[in-house]
């Protein structure tokens, strides 16, 4: 399966993109040695108390100057001022690889016999056995160790001191420790998310300013883009305005550039557009001069052919080939005339023109010129007109060409058929035949003026290469459309014309039924 290409991000959605990201690294890297710095000084200064409260309940290395002090348990120093709630302290009989023998932890303070003079007293907990073997893993190098203890009393520093009375190992809870680090890491998080929300908002306005000169130079682009520069005049005066274009900046080079390439564009087209009117000056002016010569040549090649004078076999030959050429020579200036008036935008008549008439017209004479065809016609099924607003003289020239072309490119036997249709606002009329068809490399130049097809559809009696052009240029100054579909056996010319709105009765009907030559 074909999956479905993604939908590629816009230059303002990628910068604003880029821009969070980048934030967000930065936030990253930040939050995380800052909570990395946090906790080493939390650690430290756990470290720290956890070192005061093991040397109290173990008792300095050796006794005191003047004797040992009065003997007390090591659990009692969780009652002394500045043991934080929660501390332990665990005997250890036997020194460094003995066994515990006694712990336990405070659990809230509290106060006796202060009017007496008499040490405060502060509650134990005893350790559980679960408790005391964790407790009892822990290593007796000297230093600090975490060690998590069962039974809800969580994590613990825990670390192994001797003295000249005893050995213990004393902790402390780490629970402040944990809540200051998830504190700190969920403001963190809480000021990053608020942070990148405000870069997005930010981002995107600020973005959105900043492309505005580009958006201005896309637009431009865009107006041009939408001109037709294929053909004619063309009216080239589209510029990015001089503000966004501006070369000390980037968007500034880009409109810079694209005005530069528009004036190069804008000269090209004048001079296409000036070498096109030259020519068609020259076509047009050529043709009405070429009119009165052929036109008197083939009047004294006919008057020496029927004159009184014999002449042999091979002048009347000679006479007859140069009356055909001049007949022929003189269709081609007549069509390359017409379309030098069409090209230069004469006026057509615009009247109410009935297609039906002049399809049934057309088809007539088709069929006396095509005799080893056979012709079809189909009209509307509803009886009436096919109006539309235009020149019946070049319509019905239009029908004449569609249908002579097909009748020259086509072999005898072919069945050809002409079809009337309306379809809403239009008029449709199609010639279709069932020969070899068009190779499909001519299909794109099929209307180009002198198109020459292959054998299949070659020229046979005389054709100037200028018809399918004609039905072209006359079709597109009525407003209208035509379009060829061709596969071997079927092969139909569409003509597309804007229909009548208020059409009036034709002076003829034709015969509205399928009509097939015997």
């Amino acid at each position: 399966m074909r999956l479905r290409s993604r939908r590629p991000w816009s230059l303002r959605t990628r910068l604003v993109v880029s821009a969070v990201a980048l934030i967000a690294v930065v936030a990253t890297v930040i939050g995380t040695v800052t909570t990395i710095a946090y906790r080493s000084y939390l650690y430290d200064r756990a470290d720290e108390q956890l070192t005061a409260l093991g040397q109290r309940a173990a008792g300095p290395p050796v006794p005191p100057p003047g004797g040992p002090l009065r003997e007390r348990s090591p659990l009692s120093v969780l009652g002394d001022p500045g043991s934080p709630i929660g501390a332990l302290v665990a005997v250890v009989e036997g020194g460094e690889g003995g066994e515990v023998t006694e712990a336990g932890y405070s659990t809230e303070t509290e106060t006796a016999g202060g009017a007496t003079g008499e040490r405060p007293l502060f509650p134990v907990e005893k350790l559980d056995a679960a408790q005391t073997n964790a407790l009892a893993a822990v290593p007796r190098d000297g230093r600090a160790h975490t060690v998590e203890l069962p039974g809800g009393l969580g994590a613990y520093r825990v670390v192994y001191a001797e003295g000249y009375r005893d050995a213990v190992l004393t902790g402390i809870p780490l629970a402040e420790v944990e809540n200051a680090l998830s504190t700190l890491v969920l403001v963190e998080l809480s000021l990053t998310a608020a942070s990148l929300a405000a870069a997005s908002l930010a981002g995107t306005v600020l973005v959105r300013i900043a492309l505005r000169p580009l958006r201005r130079v896309a637009a431009t682009a865009a107006q041009v883009a939408r001109l037709p520069l294929h053909s004619g005049e063309v009216a080239l005066h589209q510029r990015v305005p001089e503000a966004e274009a501006d070369p000390r900046t980037e968007v500034g080079q880009v409109g810079a550039a694209l005005n530069r390439m528009l004036d190069h564009v804008h000269a090209a087209l004048d001079a296409r557009q000036q070498s096109e009117t030259r020519v068609r000056r020259f076509v047009a002016d050529a043709s009405h001069e070429l009119r009165t010569p052929l036109a008197s040549i083939r009047g004294y090649a006919e008057l020496t052919r029927r004159g009184r004078e014999e002449c042999g076999p091979d002048t009347r030959h000679a006479l007859g080939r140069i009356e055909s050429e001049a007949t022929r020579m003189t269709g081609l200036v007549e069509d390359l005339l017409l379309l030098a008036r069409l090209d230069a935008g004469r006026p057509l008549a615009d009247e109410t023109t009935d297609l039906v008439p002049l399809v049934v017209d057309a088809l007539g004479d088709a069929r006396a010129a095509g005799p080893d065809h056979h012709w079809r016609l189909e009209l509307p099924g509803d009886g009436g007109p096919a109006a539309v607003r235009g020149d019946p003289a070049r319509l019905q020239q239009v029908l004449l060409n569609l249908l002579a072309n097909a009748r020259t490119h086509t072999p005898p036997g072919t069945t050809v058929t002409a079809r009337v249709r309306g379809e809403g606002t239009t008029v449709v009329v199609e010639i279709q035949d069932d020969g070899p068809g068009i190779p499909p490399e001519l299909l794109p130049a099929v209307f180009e003026r002198f198109a020459r097809g292959d054998a299949s559809r070659s020229r046979h009696a005389g054709s100037t290469g200028l018809g399918l052009a004609i039905v072209r240029a006359v079709v597109t100054a009525h407003g209208g459309g035509v379009t060829v579909a061709s596969v071997p056996g079927r092969t139909v010319f569409s003509v597309t014309l804007p229909a009548e709105r208020n059409p009036t009765d034709a002076d003829s009907q034709a015969d509205h039924r399928l009509i097939t030559p015997a």
